[in-house]
């Protein structure tokens, strides 16, 4: 089945739906750090820069070069955000109904949204209940449904809201559980095995690389998402003052920092919601990065991306602050996966052939 991803930035999105078996036929986002990787980390992809308030159903599909499946996408998520301003003339909250409207007009068989827990309170959920008027009554809905990450056994606590519809001539409705028997996986399952890599030196494109041993730790959770040949990206250490070093050796797992508001992580535990931060068109704000469970340190970009389900082969970018950006902004992909999972398990049982396929 294929697919288009808007708001793909560093393509979690688009990674679990690789996962899930789909063809990703166009990418669409409109920031040029967020998906500086994201050809890197999908060869051939149709990726573009644009802004998806500007484009329309048939633009969509004339860019996918034939039929169009489904149609994904994360909204960006910081007007609604419980931890931002939630600011009502915030531009970025329009382009949810943008997200609706394009639905509407490629009438895809189906369509999967994801966005902040914050989308369904206050006057956020009128904006969501707007949008979603937009579609067509040929729409069957499941949703606005809240996830957690960690109950598709990823090592984080990440709630999100997911809006899921069909064409109900063409599918069947899924339901947005969790796959049965997901392991509970630890922040030790995500990435005690890292302590024991060793950096070797720095890859094609600049990034610095390292290499894990054949033999050594590995839970089931990161033997799935380590690299054939042990190798990964994204690894420095932040290098902090030695006052920050003294103060943060001095907090207890599960607890914060009094000054950075730095949580440390506990092996035995999730990591919170990791935060993407804001680009440099807003003030270039960093996120606040949990703590190592036993390091004096905060968490390197790989472990981040262990922590959110990210595979080892998948490159972010360069710097750590905009790595951290494209982590915190991404839909976890092994959550991705697993709802667009359920999603063709309903489109499988079609009772005939969509009529954009068909054409």
């Amino acid at each position: 089945m294929r697919v288009i991803d808007l708001f793909c930035g560093t393509g979690g999105f688009s990674l679990g739906a690789r996962t899930a078996g789909l063809e990703i036929v166009r990418s669409v986002d409109i920031d040029p750090v967020l998906t500086s990787t994201y050809k890197l980390n999908f060869p051939g992809s149709n990726m573009t820069l644009g802004d998806v308030s500007d484009l329309t159903g048939e633009d969509l599909k004339k860019s996918a070069h034939g039929h169009v499946d489904g149609l994904i996408g994360g909204p960006p998520c910081q007007g609604f955000s419980l931890m931002g301003k939630r600011d009502e003339l915030d531009p970025r909250r329009l382009l949810v109904d943008h997200f609706f409207r394009l639905v509407a007009e490629l009438r895809p068989t189906f369509f999967v949204m994801e966005n902040v827990v914050g989308l369904m309170q206050g006057e956020a959920r009128t904006v969501l209940d707007n949008a979603i008027s937009r579609l067509p009554s040929a729409y069957a809905l499941t949703g606005p449904t809240i996830l957690d990450a960690s109950d598709f056994g990823v090592a984080t606590n990440r709630k999100r809201v997911f809006v899921v519809g069909v064409l109900a001539e063409y599918a069947d409705l899924p339901t947005l559980t969790p796959p049965a028997g997901a392991l509970k996986a630890t922040v030790r399952d995500a990435i005690a095995d890292l302590a024991l890599s060793r950096e070797i030196g720095s890859d094609v494109q600049g990034f610095d690389l390292w290499e894990l041993p054949k033999r050594g730790y590995k839970s089931t959770y990161a033997e799935t998402l380590r690299s054939q040949d042990r190798r990964f990206t994204g690894n420095q250490r932040t290098v902090h003052s030695d006052s920050v070093t003294q103060r943060f050796a001095t907090v207890v797992p599960g607890k914060s920092d009094l000054v950075g508001r730095h949580q440390r992580l506990s092996w035995d535990g999730l990591c919170p919601t990791l935060r993407a931060g804001t680009g440099s068109d807003r003030g270039s704000f960093q996120s606040v990065r949990p703590l190592h469970p036993d390091e004096p340190r905060v968490i390197t970009v790989r472990e981040a991306a262990r922590l959110q389900g990210f595979p080892d082969i998948h490159r972010f970018h360069p710097t750590i602050w905009h790595s951290f950006r494209m982590i915190g902004n991404s839909v976890s992909p092994p959550v991705a996966a697993g709802v667009l999972r359920n999603v063709i398990a309903g489109c499988e049982g079609s009772r005939v052939p969509h009529p954009i396929a068909a054409e």
